[in-house]
């Protein structure tokens, strides 16, 4: 037990230690490249890992939990934008357009992919279905996000999404998966031996985006024209969006009498936005037009989903093996 917790001690500081090295020593020019690489390098070794990993039965009975992808996909593609909605007129009111309209994105967006993993991995979950779940998700948001802010509003200039996002998105997440099943043969038992490697490789990701996020907020001066009562402000709305999503998530999963280990999955993966898909897809979405306050709700929700839960994967991680029970 002292061994557990010290390692949920080095975890949590670690998470510290990224937001205030983000803020106090953001990386910029060689070394925003040099963090960048870096981040892209430990989410392709971590799906590697888990691909070498997972073995196919369990891949494929993950893909093929329809009921579990489906409640996955409502929850980021429906429920989220109905809450979006639903406080456009509240959100208007009291943030202004701009931090409205990037609320309102925020609901829009995909599934983050590699802390809703590391994250169910860590609680105990079904990794497999989290996989399977988190990466359609990230597929289908390519297509559907620029969708879903169609339909909800329109603004200057044409919108769309290049496809090279979707090629990024296969290289970073398909391409190692699919090698590290192919690789399963040869190293697959030293994988699953030595536990140490993939815990430290799901640590060390969400440190490394958190660290890189942080710091391109701060050089491009995200922060500088916000006034502090308007970040608190956005922080409460995504805190309670996020609370609507994680207890919704937790409803439905249990009415639907999954197991505790496709609970985990469903919650994780259907309450969680992606940074990393959400900004280079606004930039394109929004193509010419002013997108300086758009990006703080992103960013606010983006941190505060990955301290949250964070919190409870530790939680629900020192119970696994439990079959019963409520996790919210």
């Amino acid at each position: 037990m002292p061994g557990f917790l010290s390692k949920l001690d080095r975890f949590t500081v670690g998470l510290i230690v990224s937001v205030s090295a983000g803020i106090l020593i953001p990386c910029s020019g060689v070394w925003d490249t040099v963090f960048s690489r870096l981040s892209d390098a430990a989410i392709i070794l971590l799906f590697f890992l888990y691909g070498a990993k997972l073995s196919r039965r369990s891949v494929w009975e993950g893909l093929m939990h329809w009921r579990l992808q489906g409640l996955v996909a409502v929850s980021t593609f429906v429920i989220f934008p109905l809450l979006g909605i639903l406080s456009i007129p509240v959100w208007n009111s009291v943030l202004g357009p701009d931090l409205c309209m990037g609320m309102l994105y925020v609901c829009m967006l995909p599934s983050t992919v590699q802390s809703s993993i590391a994250f169910t991995s860590m609680a105990g979950g079904n990794v497999a279905a989290a996989i399977c779940s988190a990466s359609v998700s990230s597929l289908l948001g390519v297509f559907l996000t620029p969708l879903l802010v169609g339909l909800v509003w329109s603004r200057g200039g044409e919108g769309g999404v290049d496809f090279s996002t979707f090629l990024n998105i296969c290289y970073i997440i398909l391409v190692p998966f699919v090698a590290g099943q192919l690789a399963q043969r040869w190293i697959g038992k030293w994988v699953v031996t030595h536990r140490n490697i993939t815990s430290w490789t799901d640590h060390s990701t969400i440190w490394l985006v958190i660290y890189t996020a942080f710091s391109h907020a701060m050089i491009n001066g995200v922060w500088k024209n916000l006034p502090w009562l308007s970040l608190v402000e956005v922080l409460v709305f995504c805190g309670i969006l996020l609370a609507a999503a994680l207890w919704l998530t937790a409803f439905l999963s249990r009415k639907l009498r999954f197991s505790r280990e496709d609970r985990i999955a469903i919650i994780f993966c259907g309450s969680k936005k992606s940074l990393a898909t959400g900004i280079p897809m606004m930039n394109v979405i929004f193509a010419g037009a002013p997108i300086g306050l758009l990006v703080i709700p992103i960013m606010v929700f983006h941190q505060l989903q990955l301290m949250v839960c964070s919190f409870l994967a530790r939680k629900w991680g020192k119970d696994v093996g439990r079959k019963d029970g409520d996790l919210l």
